[in-house]
């Protein structure tokens, strides 16, 4: 299918959108491609290498401004990332799933908009296994839904005083990193590497994606302040809630 220039305008706003928070912009980048026409089998793929490229750049920019939290990141992954490679291998109808996902969102969006919890004061992270089986129930509806599970690991951390919202954006970076590349290897381990979008379709899209996202992200960590970030996340629930309850195509 044809790229327009609409179509790369509306895929860096997502990402800079997104990755400003701490976000790669899968739940925009399937609204956008979707509501241009791309089929579904297209659609998943693509999302994931976008994800990939900009939660890169977002992983390095958060990290390097000193947010990046290893501790809560690493055991989110160990649990996360075999459940988004099984993930990305499975073809399920995720319709019920995907609604019941969107009001989760929905209802996130609300509560992030409202004033800050003293909660983002003083966080506490939870204990090991409690992180541990987040990380794998995330990781799994990353990989079955083709997102990198930031979407609702981001406002979980944040609305559960886990950690404030700079620190929740530089591990959901990291997070949605290893996750989208381990649901991409499922999806080419179950139906090989004819799935990855062609060069010539994801180049332009990838070029817009990374100068904008890698944008979003130095004024995520860098510049704009929390409260912004909390209400910037709001906004990009909002956006991921209208896809997944059918809203945006």
């Amino acid at each position: 299918m044809e790229t327009s220039a609409l179509l790369l305008l509306a895929l860096a706003g997502v990402a800079f959108l997104y990755a400003s928070v701490g976000h790669a912009g899968a739940s925009g980048y399937i609204a956008v491609l979707a509501l241009s026409g791309f089929a579904a089998a297209e659609i998943r793929p693509l999302a994931l290498v976008l994800n990939v490229l900009v939660s890169s750049l977002a992983s390095w920019n958060f990290a390097a401004a000193g947010h990046f939290r290893r501790e809560v990141f690493l055991p989110l992954a160990l649990f996360s990332v075999p459940a988004a490679l099984v993930g990305g291998m499975v073809s399920l109808p995720t319709l019920p799933l995907q609604r019941l996902l969107g009001l989760v969102l929905l209802f996130s969006a609300w509560r992030l908009s409202q004033p800050s919890q003293p909660a983002e004061v003083s966080p506490a992270v939870p204990g090991r296994v409690t992180v541990s089986l987040t990380g794998g129930v995330l990781g799994g509806l990353a990989g079955i839904t083709g997102t990198g599970g930031g979407i609702f690991l981001t406002p979980l951390m944040i609305l559960r005083g886990w950690l404030v919202p700079r620190q929740a954006a530089a591990v959901s970076a990291a997070f949605i990193l290893v996750n989208s590349l381990a649901g991409l290897a499922g999806l080419v381990m179950a139906r090989g590497s004819a799935a990855l979008p062609a060069a010539g379709v994801v180049g332009p899209m990838a070029l817009a994606v990374m100068v904008a996202g890698g944008l979003g992200a130095h004024c995520g960590s860098r510049r704009f302040p929390s409260l912004w970030i909390r209400r910037l996340l709001a906004v990009v629930l909002l956006v991921a809630s209208g896809k997944l309850l059918g809203w945006l195509g």
